[in-house]
């Protein structure tokens, strides 16, 4: 039988394990310190909890963390990971599968791009992770698991939740996450190092705003709601409209950041027609927006625009009181960079050659 993963428990749950295994209550913030606070692998790490202790534990449980099993490297220094994950999706014959996760160094910054699913249900035209259809959610363990494990850890500055899949999707486990990330029991971060994006899915999204502090980004990439549904199926179900009016209910005036990210498609959403619109629904809210070139991908009816629109739509935008920057393209030669990531074509190469 599978063990549990003590990863991705709250403090509560791990004190909870531990009064069921006949231990201290007290052995559970042991066991958090033992694995946020020193990132140990084993519970045979975890030397003052007694011997006995520690082998009734291991009988039932594992820290329950995975080392990636591939690595891609960008000329840039992106460094692109693959992770084992379990998925909780109940009908999958095969539950062990993989998710990419990105590391981006920047400076002094270093950013990891974590995923939260298998794949995506949302089918947005012009990302490949949609066209690999979902395949399932990813434990609070797992999310987890792709800061935990990274070799780059401790060089971490900042999370965001823009890999493969919608948080909003698998809510339970993503503020799970996050709130071990910033509790004091946990990684004791500030929630201004974590950046959510979404889509907007009615309920979910107004959830998370009022139960987490960590910063919102907003996938927009199109300012009204006929472009919009064609590109992204999930207008359908909550407007952009509607997402604009239920964020001006919150202040993102002070430590909470709110950001749209805008994919630039050549002579779909870069006239001047399209920036006014941008202007008019977004005006008097306290956000920014990120400018995002196109990364082409098969099948897909779309391309980038040309550099001079990228700024011109940029310049306008920041003019009329809307700050907006061009995001950095990164990892695109390893495949890593916005709307790129998949992970279904290559498991059969890894498994082939692990076989060999």
């Amino acid at each position: 039988m599978k063990k549990k993963s003590l990863l991705g428990m709250t403090l509560a749950e791990l004190k909870d394990v531990a009064t069921s295994l006949g231990m201290p209550a007290f052995t559970g913030g042991q066991m958090a310190k033992w694995i946020y606070g020193n990132h140990v692998r084993t519970i045979d790490e975890m030397t003052n909890i007694s011997k006995a202790n520690r082998a009734r534990l291991a009988e039932s449980y594992e820290v329950g963390c995975a080392a990636p099993i591939d690595a891609q490297h960008s000329k840039d220094g992106t460094i692109k990971y693959l992770f084992p994950v379990q998925t909780t999706r109940p009908d999958d014959s095969q539950p062990v599968k993989f998710v990419e996760t990105v590391y981006i160094p920047d400076d002094d910054r270093a950013t990891l791009c974590v995923s939260c699913e298998v794949g995506c249900k949302m089918n947005c035209l012009f990302c490949q992770t949609g066209k690999q259809g979902f395949e399932g959610y990813l434990t609070a363990a797992d999310i987890l698991n792709q800061i935990y494990s990274l070799p780059e850890v401790d060089k971490l500055t900042n999370v965001v939740y823009m890999g493969q899949g919608e948080p909003m999707d698998n809510l339970d486990n993503v503020l799970r996450s996050t709130e071990i990330l910033t509790a004091d029991y946990g990684w004791a971060w500030s929630p201004k190092r974590i950046t959510v994006s979404s889509v907007g899915i009615k309920d979910k999204l107004k959830r998370f705003i009022e139960e987490s502090d960590c910063h919102v980004a907003i996938s927009l990439h199109a300012p009204n709601h006929e472009l919009r549904a064609e590109l992204m199926p999930a207008e359908k179900g909550m407007p952009i409209e509607d997402i604009v009016e239920l964020l001006r209910n919150y202040d993102f005036a002070h430590q909470r950041r709110l950001s749209f990210e805008y994919i630039v498609f050549g002579g779909v959403n870069d006239t001047p027609a399209h920036a006014r619109q941008i202007v008019k629904l977004l005006k008097g809210l306290d956000c920014r927006i990120n400018l995002i070139r196109f990364h082409q991908i098969p099948d897909v009816p779309l391309h980038g625009t040309d550099e001079r629109k990228m700024e011109e739509l940029r310049d306008y935008l920041t003019a009329h009181g809307i700050f907006t920057t061009i995001r950095a393209s990164r990892g695109q030669d390893i495949f890593a960079a916005c709307g790129l990531l998949s992970t279904s074509k290559k498991i059969g190469a890894i498994r082939h050659k692990e076989e060999r």
